[in-house]
């Protein structure tokens, strides 16, 4: 067993925002596990093409969107996003409050992967 706090990890700034490394491949867990801060009102055209990835928010309001638009949802408290096909989807937080997201990747991350944020096109790791 081991036990972490977010303030002692790898924190990466990942183009709109922080990532607390809570766990990355380097643990041997399987998965990995951040805490994402995406800074208010910033819109971010991912996609993570090597890993699955689910977002559960914890606290701030913004939308996902899927790369073509037909599916466009409302991210707040409570509310879980899935990315189980690869998906390019463009992350947007609300405007007054950063939006914190319980993130969690299959297979890990490393933990110091970053984007490279393009309005052109999708930054992917």
């Amino acid at each position: 067993m081991f036990i972490r706090h977010k303030d002692t990890v790898n924190t990466v700034d990942w183009g709109n925002g922080t990532s607390h490394r809570l766990l990355v491949e380097s643990d041997g867990m399987g998965f990995a596990m951040a805490h994402t801060v995406v800074a208010a009102g910033s819109s971010s055209k991912l996609q993570y093409r090597r890993h699955l990835e689910a977002c559960y928010c914890v606290s701030g309001k913004g939308e996902v969107v899927s790369a073509d638009g037909a599916v466009r949802q409302i991210i707040e408290p409570g509310v879980l996003y899935a990315l189980n096909k690869h998906d390019a989807h463009t992350l947007i937080a609300a405007s007054g409050d950063d939006m914190h997201l319980i993130s969690v990747f299959n297979p890990p991350i490393r933990g110091d992967e970053r984007h490279v944020l393009d309005p052109e096109g999708y930054s992917q790791y």
